[in-house]
């Protein structure tokens, strides 16, 4: 099934299930208020809200009506937790070699993951808004899952049961703000606004065989301004897949339903298919050519990221998003 949010009912919106071709959805407030009210009591929304998604798929859902994606909030207009991983290495070892840098030998079997934004997601529709340029925009085209309530240590075996939800995330970053953070050895807090979640998140099973190994076995795809930028094999070169994140995350702590765990940005070891942020494209352009000559989000850009199936259709709903400047 899937399931979405309309930008009603207050801050955490109005609970929608949505067609699997994204045209029609129809209200669950019947079910649950909000999509953390129901993952709040997932065991028993869940069915019932499988139901509701059969009816309307098969045209028997009464109150059912066109979906209008503006109308659209994030699917969780805020969460408990975002927990972000960097699970592909091709990006961090490119980055890395491109100031010299070795990648140490625990990379390979401990995952990177920071403490990301929660307080408030981005509709798919909503611009990118940031007080200055010169904080280096940049779009980060990422895979997330959403739990249910996770217990402290278990194992990737356990973890992957919890894993409830698949969707999109825009991950912005403000690349200009990142290495004087990271230089306090404190992390990210400034350079990570929030970020934008996909119109849609779907259940493991609405995936089909392109759910595998805890992994989504599709293409990444994103535009700007219009034109290709990438289209990066999601479940290839991944070094840790999510049940194995989840399990990092919980290793100290029981995680709350809700929780969204991030993959971090898709990146191949082959860098012909594009990148899937604007980082990445300048170490790519910086190792071959001397220096990177591809720019930084500008106000008035815009941005698509979408990922579709083998006859083209979208999955969970395209970002699509503008970046403009804060009004003072």
């Amino acid at each position: 099934m899937k399931l979405g949010s309309l930008k009603e009912g207050g801050r955490d919106g109005t609970l929608i299930v949505v067609g699997r071709d994204l045209q029609q959805a129809v209200r669950a407030t019947g079910i649950a208020a909000t999509l953390q009210a129901a993952l709040d009591d997932w065991s028993n929304t869940a069915p019932r809200l499988n139901a509701l998604s059969d009816e309307l798929n098969n045209g028997t859902a009464a109150g059912a009506f066109a979906l209008d994606m503006g109308a659209m909030a994030a699917p969780l207009p805020r969460a408990y937790e975002f927990v972000d991983g960097s699970a592909y290495l091709p990006h961090v070892e490119r980055v890395r070699r491109a100031r010299g840098a070795e990648v140490p030998a625990s990379f390979y079997t401990d995952p990177l993951m920071y403490q990301a934004t929660s307080a408030g997601f981005l509709g798919p529709r909503d611009p990118v808004v940031v007080p200055s340029e010169d904080y280096g925009i940049d779009l980060e085209a990422e895979v997330i899952v959403v739990t249910d309530d996770v217990p402290m240590a278990v194992t990737p075996a356990q973890a992957a049961e919890h894993i409830q939800l698949v969707g999109l995330v825009n991950d912005v970053s403000l690349r200009g703000l990142i290495p004087a953070e990271l230089a306090k050895g404190f992390g990210f807090l400034q350079s990570k606004p929030r970020s934008a979640l996909s119109p849609v998140l779907v259940t493991p099973d609405e995936l089909g065989d392109h759910w595998r190994d805890d992994k989504l076995h599709l293409p990444m795809r994103t535009w700007l301004n219009g034109q290709w930028f990438g289209e990066v094999e999601c479940g290839v070169d991944m070094q840790f897949n999510f049940a194995q994140l989840v399990a990092h995350v919980a290793k100290t702590r029981p995680l709350t339903a809700g929780t969204i765990v991030g993959s971090g940005t898709i990146a191949n070891e082959d860098t012909g298919k594009g990148a899937s942020c604007l980082a990445e494209q300048r170490t790519v352009e910086t190792l071959r050519d001397g220096k990177p000559t591809t720019p930084f989000l500008k106000f008035g850009d815009s941005l698509r990221i979408d990922v579709t199936d083998s006859a083209g259709a979208s999955i969970f709903g395209a970002i699509e998003q503008q970046v403009t400047p804060l009004k003072r």
